[in-house]
């Protein structure tokens, strides 16, 4: 079982390197501004659309950038593949996870996502400043994992029934079944997938650790099975992809076009009740 979420009190905060992820999809703005007021001291700050994301490209709303580009961010921030790094947002949100699933990809093994959000580990007693650190840039060469990722090509022989993959959409209820859609431009969902909103991981704004949540996931996959999550633009999926890897289902996919990318291709088959 790969241990994913952990709290900030069990590990060694002097000799993590940290990232921070915050951001606001209302205000895209608002995560770099608050990382500049205050951050964990040392931490080196990843934007989701900035860092994680080219958003240049037309493969979803957030497609995920080269591994030329990836490369060059895992090297200006200081990163070995060896290095202890903890990820933190503000806590239940999906930003760190898609941090964490980018570092898992390029064979970052040691890299966690903090439970708590930057006001609990600021409460925590962790130092925290906000001074930009002087990162020593490194030359590392990411081990690419390839049996992660879920290409939009794996995706189209999933829906064929040309693979045993199980997709598992992340999104609401209401988004899955095509009765409201506010954000992409036609409702639905990739025909075949199963259900499993992100949202039901969390108790009380942080993700939730007790056995009820592999138990409520098993319901929906076994823990054998292949699986490959994705959501609107692979953002909230990753968070569901953290957790089932937490929960010990080890063969697990990010399709991180998602949704957004399934419908960019005319003709594409959509999914409704």
């Amino acid at each position: 079982m790969t241990k994913v979420f952990v709290s900030v009190k069990d590990v060694d905060y002097k000799t993590a390197k940290w990232i921070d992820t915050r951001f606001f999809l209302q205000d895209v703005q608002e995560g770099q501004q608050k990382y500049g007021q205050s951050h964990v001291s040392g931490a080196v700050y990843w934007d989701l659309e900035r860092d994680m994301s080219d958003m240049t490209k037309t493969a979803g709303r957030h497609p995920m950038p080269e591994k030329e580009a990836l490369t060059n961010l895992f090297r200006k921030s200081g990163l070995s593949l060896d290095d202890l790094i903890v990820i933190y947002d503000d806590g239940g949100s999906p930003f760190a996870a898609r941090a964490w699933w980018l570092l898992q990809y390029a064979g970052f093994k040691h890299a966690v996502i903090s439970l708590e959000g930057f006001e609990a580990i600021k409460q925590a007693g962790i130092s925290v400043d906000g001074v930009v650190p002087k990162t020593v840039e490194t030359a590392v060469s990411p081990a690419w994992d390839e049996g992660i990722y879920a290409s939009r090509q794996l995706i189209e022989e999933t829906v064929a029934g040309e693979t045993s993959i199980v997709l598992l959409d992340a999104r609401s209820a209401e988004r899955y079944r095509g009765e409201k859609e506010p954000i992409d431009p036609i409702a639905g969902r990739i025909p075949g997938a199963l259900n499993f909103d992100w949202e039901l991981l969390k108790k009380e704004g942080i993700y939730n650790m007790d056995e009820t949540v592999k138990a409520q996931l098993s319901q929906i996959v076994a823990p054998v099975q292949q699986v490959a999550v994705y959501c609107g633009s692979g953002v909230t999926a990753a968070a569901l992809y953290a957790m089932l890897k937490h929960n010990g289902f080890d063969n697990v996919r990010l399709y991180v076009g998602s949704y957004s990318d399934w419908i960019s291709q005319e003709g594409a088959d959509i999914g409704k009740d």
